[in-house]
């Protein structure tokens, strides 16, 4: 059973939801104003957190606080969007989406698709190559033992391609590999979450994502 949370403004739908969603291996507990889990999510160990974005004045205050949550926790975010709210939510702050109505088994589905990505391999549990390391068990990454910040899927992106030294995988393969099949966006994306890993990861003294001329890219092999 995954612990979740739901944020939303009111608890009536969401109860049902949550109550399904149980039923389907997820267990939901439901905040209604989301201070709870943005400042207590590792102490509430949770595994994924579901936000309700609707079209009203406080959709960009949602969009934030999800932000915040995946900066401070590493946790995947998936966006409950109603159809008026659908185009207020950048790809690059949520994980996933679902528009209403809600259906819990293409939640459940969603939802587990992301957490079956972020189990850590048994007995592995750190990745390490020169002066970075990411480790597994705390979602956390450093260069020079120096915290780095990163997205849920910066995280996700740099901890698949350092799995996978020295392979070349085109933006294609990463969209599918980091998000998925169903991800609706271009492959762009990549282009972008790369550029903001390389930002965030290397400097003058640091090379670890190279790019291969007209295919994609790779994580750089040790010397």
């Amino acid at each position: 059973m995954f612990k979740t949370s739901i944020i939303a403004d009111g608890k009536g739908q969401m109860a049902r939801l949550g109550s399904e969603l149980a039923s389907r291996g997820l267990l939901c507990s439901i905040d209604t104003d989301g201070k709870k889990t943005a400042q207590n999510a590792s102490a509430l160990d949770l595994d994924l957190v579901f936000i309700a974005i609707d079209g009203k004045p406080n959709s960009l205050e949602m969009v934030d606080l999800a932000l915040g949550i995946k900066r401070e926790s590493h946790l995947p975010v998936i966006a409950l969007l109603s159809k008026e709210a659908l185009h207020k939510v950048d790809s690059s702050v949520v994980d996933d989406f679902v528009v209403e109505p809600w259906d819990a088994d293409e939640i459940a589905l969603r939802a587990k698709r992301i957490l079956g990505k972020t189990e850590n391999t048994p007995g592995r549990e750190k990745i390490e190559c020169g002066d970075l390391t990411i480790d597994l068990a705390k979602y956390e990454v450093y260069v020079n033992n120096r915290p780095i910040e990163l997205t849920f899927k910066e995280y996700e992106l740099l901890r698949f391609l350092a799995s996978n030294k020295g392979r070349v995988f085109t933006r294609e393969a990463l969209l599918n590999e980091v998000w998925g099949y169903d991800y609706y966006g271009g492959d762009r994306t990549v282009d972008v979450h790369i550029r903001r890993l390389r930002s965030k990861i290397e400097d003058s003294n640091h090379i670890f994502i190279e790019t291969v001329r007209n295919i994609g890219y790779k994580f750089k092999e040790p010397a």
